[in-house]
């Protein structure tokens, strides 16, 4: 997936929902899907623990009335370990002081329910531009250039044609240089498939493959690797 020069963000922003009520939970989750985020779920606080714990996310949706432990016992405990995840506090306590103790207690924002949808998805883009980089719409690798904004290549000063599929799979690698890339990442990210039925890693494989020639062929400097069993990497390798 490539990001828009409006959007600003480098590939899909993962959220976690911290919501007890199944329903908005739900509803929440199907919402930022499909605005383009890719959301994760948890009904209770230790849940939520043990997600930001395993995995990361870019933002947390934090109901303050929770079963067991509330919002803002979760918060003040995420803030007291460090962690720096942007939250933001969705309640509906509206009174100033539940807005003071919500924001010094560690939330970034704070939303009143009910509310528009719009105007929590307004709130979440604006707390991501707050601490995601701009990506450069230009990059290169060896001589290999790529502009992400006008989706051209060019290896060596010659312009290389690629297919949009191709592209942006070359623009995911290009976001994670010289890292190994599953084919489960590129089946999420680049085919936007997750709950397929049999595994997309022979359309992928084909892919790479023509990726790999139309990129490599005749060139000294290899950039397209795969590493058997695990995925693959670009990375300026010299052939022996």
């Amino acid at each position: 997936m490539v990001c828009s020069r409006e959007d600003s963000f480098v590939g899909t922003m993962r959220l976690l929902i911290v919501e007890d009520d199944e329903k908005t939970s739900g509803a929440l989750k199907a919402g930022l899907e499909s605005e383009g985020f890719s959301a994760a779920v948890a009904s209770t606080g230790e849940t939520g623990f043990f997600l930001l714990n395993s995995e990361k996310f870019d933002l947390l949706l934090l109901d303050w009335m929770l079963p067991g432990h509330d919002g803002i016992e979760i918060l003040k405990t995420l803030r007291a370990r460090g962690t720096n995840t942007p939250v933001l506090l969705l309640t509906a306590r509206d009174a100033v002081e539940d807005r003071v103790l919500g924001l010094e207690s560690g939330a970034d924002d704070y939303l009143v329910k009910p509310f528009a949808f719009a105007e929590l998805v307004a709130r979440i883009r604006t707390l991501l531009r707050r601490v995601t980089p701009v990506e450069p719409l230009r990059k290169t690798v060896a001589d290999l250039v790529v502009d992400l904004e006008t989706r051209r290549v060019w290896r060596s000063g010659k312009v290389i044609e690629l297919t949009p599929r191709e592209f942006d799979l070359l623009a995911y690698l290009l976001r994670h240089p010289g890292q190994v890339v599953t084919r489960e990442m590129l089946a999420k990210e680049v085919w936007a498939e997750t709950n397929r039925v049999t595994p997309l890693d022979n359309v992928i494989d084909v892919h790479v493959a023509h990726l790999r020639r139309k990129l490599d062929d005749g060139q000294a400097v290899k950039l397209v690797h795969t590493m058997r069993g695990v995925g693959f990497v670009l990375r300026e390798e010299a052939r022996a």
